[in-house]
């Protein structure tokens, strides 16, 4: 087949934003002969990243076909691929794949990926991908289908994170990346990183694993590699390809069977293979160490056609694009950015393990002075110490340079006088969890600190208006609730109180979008989004266990939510007191939906600080001295009940949250846990996926999305 054999696909998206294929010729040095260089563009400004939706594989695959019929009679000696500045390619384009409503259509789109593809892996003369910069998905599979590759030093986010995506690496990958680096390093790029939070390479990591044949510096990139081609189509150089494999060798079949199970192992540990893609990826895998490419480009596009069209793709394209990518950077309800106030100078009180996280991130994104304040010398000294060793950890593993550790250790200092705020414009405190305290902090920090001075609270679940009577300016007091770990969790709950203004609010917002963290409006109400659906979940498994179900029926039945940690191994990492303080205040505002476990006081009350202990074979174990400590009812549940009874206790929360406003939308409710409780991409966030199993028409009586959103439509 041509290029043009899928017109009528690609006439499904006049809209489409194409990137096109910009040809010119380069004359090799001493007589080399004529080199073609493609460059992809989409004539965007740099950050739009350049992708792939069919008109622009229609049109790039025409031009490969007249670049090939020119290699057979002579007229050039290579082609390369290349990208506008800082992208090669971010992948296929999501808006568009996600209209494909018919499987026949996901199938043409994937067989016109391996048509294009196909013409350049077998173009009769070598072909060269220039890895300038971003490469994702079918982006890295141009390189991979290249004779050759190159990469910048400077290039980062190379990857195949389509099983984080609902999908599989569908134009190749899957094939070519195992047989280049090794089954074993196929899986951590294809399984691996994608589930832990889409993790991607940069340019150096690529060139170590062997998916790049050389690399060069940012500066002349486009120059030294066009350089280095020559060389390799003179026959001057060859790569080293020293992690590539063939996969007939008996010791690689063993290999590869290990890397599988692995795999698979890994995908258990961290979705319970509540989505289908991953383990489609190492189907695949599995089945093409014995297949051809052609064979295995088959398989690629008929499981490609097949996870197209299921829910959980269109959850995580609804989660990913729609949410993560278009709603977070529009904030819903945030005034107007030109009412912001500069921020010169940032205050912390207190000096603990918080405080010290939210020191460095402010000094290390704002590059502003930052003073912690504490009760004793001690205890400042801890924290500014803190600070100056996880910088040394980003100097010692190059996340940072020299000169930028010095200024990020100069920037924060310590201080037992709240006099050090005096010319601060923003003051957060991060002290204990407790109404009474944080009030005198506030009472005491306003005393000293100008009128126009932003006072911010970093509470997970107490009053932000409370916190705020009695104060000269109660205007200018918010919410700024960040999650742990600080420099790890994107979410930032942005917790607006009824007298907050409008350029205080502001401010917060621009803030957030220079600690680059994604900022959701909230309405101050116990626990604000993440925390009361949290422990919302939590109550309901912890009561079912206190009703007498079984511990690990308990803690497993909510595995088909395919959550990045049980509610038992959640409530430990927490710590049971830190979980109880908040359930008692959920409790003590909303009364009898968050109740205080007798249990979880028992064993407060003793000093037990988590149920869980690692038993002998590694399996987590409640110790018999801590379950004779409590007492058990007699009305088990099983885990279909235990799930059952969770979706609707989730589903009744959530609509009373929005009929209290305290958000925008449900689609702030998904965005909050997707990016402040890890809740998985391919259920679309929590919203769409109550909507799926019906929970939202049995507990509200209609759905918090209209039909077809992160799912198919319900047939009529």
């Amino acid at each position: 087949m041509s290029a043009a054999d899928f017109q009528k696909l690609a006439r499904l998206f006049p809209d489409e934003t194409v990137t096109h294929s910009y040809l010119q010729h380069i004359e090799l040095p001493g007589g080399g002969g004529t080199f073609a260089l493609i460059t992809l563009d989409n004539g965007l400004d740099h950050t739009k990243p350049t992708t792939l939706g069919p008109n622009t594989l229609v049109e790039l695959g025409t031009l490969l076909e007249g670049l090939k019929e020119r290699a057979t009679r002579g007229e050039i000696v290579g082609v390369g691929v290349t990208g506008k500045p800082y992208f090669l390619v971010a992948g296929a384009d999501l808006s568009a794949v996600k209209r494909l409503e018919e499987r026949e259509d996901g199938l043409r789109m994937a067989q016109l990926g391996h048509d294009v593809y196909g013409t350049l892996a077998g173009l009769g003369v070598p072909s060269f991908a220039f890895i300038n910069g971003l490469a994702l998905g079918g982006g890295l599979e141009i390189a991979l289908q290249s004779t050759y590759r190159t990469v910048s030093s400077g290039a980062g986010a190379l990857g195949l994170p389509e099983a984080f995506l609902g999908l599989v690496p569908g134009w190749g990958g899957v094939y070519i990346l195992p047989r280049l680096i090794g089954p074993e390093n196929a899986v951590k790029v294809m399984i691996e990183n994608p589930l832990s939070n889409n993790r991607t390479l940069s340019g150096p990591e690529a060139f170590h694993l062997g998916i790049a044949d050389a690399m060069f510096e940012p500066a002349d990139f486009l120059e030294q590699s066009i350089a280095w081609a020559a060389k390799v189509i003179a026959g001057e150089t060859a790569p080293e390809r020293k992690n590539a494999v063939d996969p007939s060798d008996p010791a690689v079949a063993g290999r590869w069977a290990q890397a599988v199970a692995e795999g698979r192992a890994f995908v258990e540990a961290k979705t319970s293979n509540a989505s289908p893609a991953p383990g489609k990826v190492l189907d695949i895998l599995e089945a093409n160490r014995t297949m051809n490419s052609a064979e295995s480009a088959a398989l690629e596009c008929e499981t490609l056609a097949v996870l197209m069209q299921s829910d959980e793709f269109r959850s995580t394209v609804y989660a990913f694009l729609d949410l993560v990518q278009r709603r977070s950077k529009r904030p819903a309800g945030a005034p107007d950015r030109n009412l912001a106030r500069p921020v010169t100078k940032v205050g912390v009180v207190g000096a603990g393990l918080m405080a010290s996280q939210l020191a460095l991130l402010f000094a290390r994104r704002l590059q502003v002075p930052v003073v912690m304040m504490d009760i004793d010398q001690e205890r400042v000294d801890k924290g500014v110490g803190y600070v100056r060793a996880e910088v040394d950890k980003l100097l010692s593993k190059k996340r940072i340079s020299a000169d930028a550790a010095n200024r990020a250790k100069a920037l924060v200092t310590g201080s037992v006088s709240k006099q050090a705020f005096a010319d601060a414009d923003f003051v957060i405190e991060a002290v204990f969890e407790e109404l009474a305290v944080k009030k005198q902090v506030f009472a005491e920090v306003e005393a000293i600190v100008s009128p126009e001075c932003i006072l911010a609270t970093n509470t997970s679940s107490l009053s932000v208006t409370a916190m705020a009577d009695g104060l000269r300016h109660p205007e200018r007091l918010l919410g700024f609730h960040f999650f742990n770990p600080v420099a790890v969790m994107p979410l930032l709950e942005v917790v607006r109180a009824p007298q907050t203004d409008d350029a205080v609010l502001a401010t917060a917002f621009e803030l957030a979008k220079a600690l680059k963290k994604t900022a959701v409006l909230v309405k101050d109400a116990p626990a604000f989004v993440v925390n009361r659906i949290l422990l919302r979940l939590m109550g309901e498994v912890i009561a079912a266990f206190d009703e007498g179900t079984p511990p690990d029926v308990a803690d497993s039945a909510l595995r088909p939510m395919g959550l990045p940690m049980s509610p038992f191994t959640l409530s430990a990492m927490v710590g049971l007191p830190v979980a109880q303080h908040v359930q008692e205040s959920l409790h003590a505002g909303f009364g009898d939906r968050f109740p205080v476990s007798g249990n979880l006081k028992k064993l407060i009350d003793n000093g037990v600080k988590t149920l869980w202990v690692p038993g002998p074979d590694g399996v987590p174990v409640i110790p018999a001295e801590t379950l004779s400590l409590m007492s058990f009812g007699t009305t088990p549940s099983t885990a279909e009940d235990v799930l059952r009874r969770t979706q609707d206790a989730l589903a009744q929360e959530i609509g009373l949250m929005l009929s209290e406003g305290v958000v925008a939308g449900p689609e702030d409710i998904d965005l909050c846990v997707i990016l402040g409780a890890g809740w998985p991409m391919f259920l679309g966030g929590i919203t769409p996926y109550l909507d799926r199993v019906g929970a939202s028409e049995r507990i509200n009586g209609k759905r918090f999305h209209a039909p077809g959103v992160a799912s198919r439509p319900v047939p009529a």
